[in-house]
């Protein structure tokens, strides 16, 4: 795509000051660069007006701004918006989706190209595991996306499992919210979580960002059937680790809690959420399924859905039913893939 030169895209400021130092540039360079990068949005070195012709071509010898426009995109009939970013080496491909809801606008954001963590109910697991996200190519959904100057969240729970690629989605959020990059305040960030060991905890650690754990069924039997992953890390394990952490000021955690008929929407499946969450500051989200080829679950009826909402909410856990978006378009949750399209490029 560039030949060997580096991506400016998802550098940090000291590693912007690393690299005019490197090439002898003044240090104030680098507060340049990351203006242009995360304030500008310019797409090449020659529109960086303010840094000296010379310095611009020696910056282009060895850099790129690694900034890539998306390739196509689906429209929903709700306002939903798809769309296909390649990564990498250009061969592959994630989906982004921007979801406008009145004054408000999440951009759902994908940290990896499938995911390893296999659940039974997503297309993105069907998918297989094809790499990580770099944060350029992270960032640069949000960088390269239309409607930019619009968003007021976002949310990673695209592609992948951001615990699976953490570095990665650390200095992407780091990004976003330094003031020298995007100065958003991390409470408008959500990162997503099946629970992985060692790597939750030092999310909660390292970022201030809110944190969504994808629980799906409070009975660990069950949970382990419809999502490998409670085999390294129980939902039991994932809310002992949460109690460690304060979210009774802005930070936030949530859990999100697809609703399958006669398989997971039972009173019973309600009085282990309560008792499982007993003490915690927490919300659940109940999520509507969105059938995919060659699962066999059918989704649990609205009536059911605000039945479960009620109990919870009677019995102290603040619940909510979230709205579909986007599923004329494949764009919905769980429906995430780009296996074909890769597929198709590699051909």
């Amino acid at each position: 795509m560039n030949g060997e030169k580096k991506v400016l895209l998802g550098m940090s400021l000291d590693e912007l000051k690393a690299a005019v130092k490197e090439l002898g540039m003044p240090q104030f360079t680098a507060g340049q660069l990351a203006k242009w990068l995360y304030q500008q949005h310019v797409m090449g070195i020659d529109e960086m007006t303010n840094i000296s012709k010379a310095n611009r071509e020696r910056l282009s010898e060895l850099y790129t701004v690694g900034a890539r426009e998306p390739i196509d995109c689906q429209r929903s009939v709700d306002g939903t918006v798809k769309y296909l970013f390649p990564v990498g080496d250009g061969q592959q491909f994630v989906e982004t989706v921007y979801i406008p809801d009145g004054d408000r606008a999440t951009l759902c954001v994908s940290c990896q190209v499938g995911c390893k963590m296999n659940c039974l109910f997503c297309q993105t697991g069907k998918q297989g595991f094809e790499g990580n996200l770099s944060a350029g190519d992270i960032l640069n959904q949000v960088y390269a996306l239309p409607e930019r100057e619009s968003l007021t969240n976002i949310v990673f729970m695209g592609q992948g499992e951001p615990m699976d690629n953490l570095d990665n989605v650390l200095r992407a959020t780091q990004i976003l919210t330094a003031d020298y990059g995007y100065a958003w305040s991390p409470k408008r960030i959500t990162v997503s979580s099946v629970g992985v060991k060692n790597k939750l905890k030092r999310f909660l650690d390292e970022s201030e960002c809110h944190v969504a754990i994808s629980m799906h069924s409070p009975l660990p039997e069950q949970r382990r059937q419809l999502m490998p992953a409670e085999r390294q890390m129980s939902i039991t394990e994932v809310v002992e680790l949460l109690r460690q952490y304060d979210f009774t000021h802005q930070r936030r955690c949530s859990f999100e809690y697809i609703c399958f008929a006669g398989l997971n929407d039972s009173t019973t499946h309600a009085r282990e959420i309560v008792r499982l969450l007993e003490g915690l500051e927490c919300r659940v989200n109940l999520i509507r399924f969105h059938e995919i080829p060659d699962v066999d679950l059918p989704g649990a009826d609205e009536k059911r859905m605000e039945s479960l909402r009620d109990y919870l909410t009677k019995h102290g856990v603040f619940t909510t039913i979230r709205a579909s978006r986007g599923q004329d378009i494949f764009a919905a949750c769980g429906l995430l893939s780009t296996a074909m399209k890769s597929k198709k490029v590699k051909e």
